[in-house]
């Protein structure tokens, strides 16, 4: 099953895709989207009222929180000449954060000068985990969508930590659709790209992960509790700006589109404050 969220003028509105259409599962717009939902999958089965939406596609969910996992693929660490850590290295993103398909992202220059793209399999958790098992961790995904884990470069690498960098206010875009695990397939055997302006900038495979995603679940549930609604960011390959000969940091006018295979395309542009 394909889900999403329309950006109806009374807020998002879920929706399941069929046959290209967007059709209405509930009734009303719901300011957490697909959120209460995703502990109810069998809910959102039978809830489709065929009811055609025309709106475009929003950010299909609010979190409850965001985990990220920081140099989780091979071949991203060698790019940035780091060891794979020995036990998953995590952060938090604000649910604050979260944008939506074809949203700006948005680049103060007073804060940072260089943002820079990550692409990511994003996981939706669909019902409480707690000192899980990697087989409990997998029973427990409600499905799967792509994110664009944003980064303040200059912060990251001043501040010693990953919050404040991984935090500003429009660095998590998500979308577009949510695909349910039955759909999707193996989640750690995807492939992922990015495309800025068009050139491929990164395009690796979920293979590549040094955890992959039932683990990763199952060591955060041994820390705190995952509920339904949250999501974890699995990490990023190669071919981030920071990288680049010279480093390319987000400029003013720039589209990046973030691609996991058997998900969809994510695209945003991305506006800097006071750029003429």
């Amino acid at each position: 099953m394909r889900l999403a969220c329309a950006s109806t003028p009374d807020g998002p509105r879920a929706a399941v895709l069929r046959d290209g259409a967007a059709l209405a599962i509930e009734r009303r717009a719901r300011p957490d989207g697909l959120r209460h939902l995703a502990g109810e999958r069998s809910r959102a089965l039978g809830l489709v009222m065929g009811e055609q939406l025309h709106w475009p596609l929003g950010a299909p969910l609010r979190p409850g929180k965001i985990v990220g996992v920081g140099l989780n693929y091979r071949d991203h660490a060698v790019e940035v000449g780091e060891p794979v850590p020995a036990a998953p290295m995590l952060f938090c993103k604000p649910s604050s954060s979260v944008i939506g398909p074809e949203e700006p992202i948005v680049v103060d220059p007073a804060v940072t000068a260089f943002a820079d793209w990550e692409v990511e399999l994003a996981v939706i958790v669909g019902r409480p985990l707690l000192r899980a098992s990697g087989a409990e961790a997998r029973s427990a995904v409600f499905g799967y969508t792509v994110a664009n884990d944003v980064t303040a470069r200059d912060i990251q690498q001043a501040e010693g930590q990953w919050t404040r960098a991984k935090s500003l206010h429009t660095f998590c875009p998500l979308g577009p659709l949510v695909v349910t695990p039955d759909e999707l397939g193996d989640p750690n055997d995807l492939r992922l790209r990015t495309r800025l302006n068009g050139e491929l900038v990164q395009d690796s495979s979920t293979r590549e992960m040094a955890v992959g995603v039932f683990d990763l679940l199952a060591f955060c549930s041994h820390s705190f509790l995952l509920e339904p609604g949250d999501v974890l960011l699995t990490g990023t390959p190669p071919g981030v700006g920071m990288s680049m000969e010279p480093p390319r940091p987000l400029r003013h006018g720039d589209v990046v589109e973030c691609e996991v295979e058997r998900i969809g395309v994510l695209r945003n542009p991305v506006v800097v404050l006071g750029a003429d």
